[in-house]
């Protein structure tokens, strides 16, 4: 039997540790389910899915979600009525329903990623559209008060992919911003002022990927040495050393995320670290597989070994259950999420075990 950490919060005849997931999706006119915010559950010991819920009465997509590090609250982008362009929405995440508590405007065009920072006090937004990113402080109780945006320019060699900015991600470490840049083939690394949540755009240079890789979206390890992100055009995660003192990028070396002569049509997705800081974990859509990399927490360096059915099409997104022994994979194409059964000791996956289906789901989450 496969152990996991978890409070039960599950529908009837799953088991006590059952952990409750938030589904994002973007779901195009009327849905039976309402919202494109789901919510299920997942028996980690039977190892299957609870019923799939309804989340919230709130728009018609929801690109991305993160929590607050100590307040029951969820924060969620995408697009709703009153934001048609562009929404950053709070909601209580306490019990089994979500209650929509504040929405803002994301500052931009086509939010897809969002992040809060440590304090509780900052949040960021990533506007692929337009090339904006935006911060917001956030009061006591968590809700935005004060927004500030900035407007990148520029473009890449990939005419169809890179034609303008286009920010895929936001990272808090420390006191440093990071907005993996997929047009232009940066990282830009900002300073905030954690009191107004305003950046100090100019204060610290940018790392440079490969011409036309895409960074999209990146992942930190715990002991903050170093980072890893995946170029989503050029089929790559590249590994970096976070400077201690300037909290700058510098490379230490790029791997593909495909097997050695594979040449199907691919670009990546999703990347995580697995709590025991041990492996990586990148997805592929296209060859619709996890490229998992052991990682030499000395050097940063990455070694593959493993690419593992996804086990659908299109794997847009991940999740690592908390204890590190399952990962759930959101297929946009097929409509489904697939649990895969994890090895912490070798990083290995197994074939899915057990599949939820759900309109276009592009974003999971564990909630506490």
């Amino acid at each position: 039997m496969i152990e996991e950490d978890g409070v039960s919060h599950g529908d009837p005849g799953l088991g006590r540790g059952t952990l409750r997931i938030a589904i994002g999706t973007i779901l195009e006119g009327e849905s039976e389910h309402g919202s494109g915010i789901l919510l299920s559950s997942f028996d980690p010991d039977a190892g299957r899915f609870g019923e799939l819920k309804p989340g919230a009465h709130f728009g018609n997509s929801a690109t991305f979600f993160c929590l607050h590090p100590f307040l029951p609250l969820l924060y969620s982008v995408g697009r709703s009525k009153r934001f048609p362009h562009g929404s950053v929405a709070v909601f209580s995440a306490k019990g089994d329903s979500l209650d929509l508590i504040s929405e803002a405007s994301s500052g931009g065009l086509t939010p897809c990623h969002v992040a809060i920072d440590e304090t509780g006090t900052m949040l960021a937004l990533a506007n692929y559209d337009d090339g904006t990113t935006s911060t917001l402080s956030l009061d006591e109780n968590g809700i935005p008060n004060r927004a500030f945006a900035i407007r990148t320019i520029g473009e890449g060699p990939n005419k169809e992919r890179q034609e303008g900015s286009h920010p895929h991600g936001v990272y808090f470490h420390g006191e440093i911003l990071h907005v993996p840049n997929l047009g232009l083939d940066k990282i830009h690394c900002w300073k905030m002022e954690r009191i107004s949540a305003k950046p100090e755009w100019a204060t610290l240079s940018s790392w440079q990927s490969i011409p036309g890789a895409g960074p999209r979206h990146m992942a930190f390890s715990q002991d903050g040495r170093h980072a890893y992100v995946v170029n989503e055009l050029d089929n790559t995660v590249s590994a970096l050393a976070i400077d201690e003192a300037s909290g700058c990028l510098e490379t230490i070396h790029h791997i593909r995320t495909l097997p050695e002569g594979e040449s199907v049509s691919n670009t990546t997705a999703e990347i995580a670290i697995h709590p025991n800081g041990k492996f990586v974990y990148v997805s592929n859509r296209g060859h619709d597989s996890i490229a998992v990399f052991a990682r030499d927490s000395a050097s940063g360096e990455l070694k593959p070994i493993q690419t593992a059915p996804a086990g659908g099409e299109n794997p847009r997104h991940f999740a690592i259950s908390p204890a590190g022994r399952w990962l759930l994979c959101a297929h946009q194409d097929s409509g489904t999420i697939a649990a895969l059964p994890l090895e912490p000791k070798s990083g290995l996956l197994g074939e899915p075990m057990a599949w939820i289906a759900c309109p276009k789901p592009i974003c999971v989450l564990f909630l506490p």
